[in-house]
């Protein structure tokens, strides 16, 4: 299943509480839940202004979906064509 980055604008993200993240995350899972199995978030990287989402998804249009039922915002979307590592240098 194709991998995606997604950036999302939100001023102050690195000030939400842990409340807030675990609210924002518990929100995330219940529309994962409605929209099906073939998506999945993987992990997210909260920053000074944005959050960067790492979703497996069958396409662009599931992970629009999943931020318009969300809430959340979903300023750009780019599939990861390779990933790369250390082990990479080898």
């Amino acid at each position: 299943m194709p991998k995606y980055v997604i950036e999302r604008e939100l001023a102050g993200a690195s000030d939400l509480t842990p409340e807030q993240l675990k609210e924002i995350s518990q929100t995330s899972c219940d529309v994962l839940g409605e929209i099906g199995p073939k998506i999945q978030w993987v992990h997210s990287y909260v920053t000074e202004d944005k959050i960067y989402c790492i979703y497996n998804a069958p396409n662009e249009s599931k992970i629009r979906e999943h931020a318009e039922k969300g809430g959340f915002p979903l300023n750009k979307i780019s599939k990861v064509s390779t990933i790369i590592d250390p082990v990479t240098a080898e």
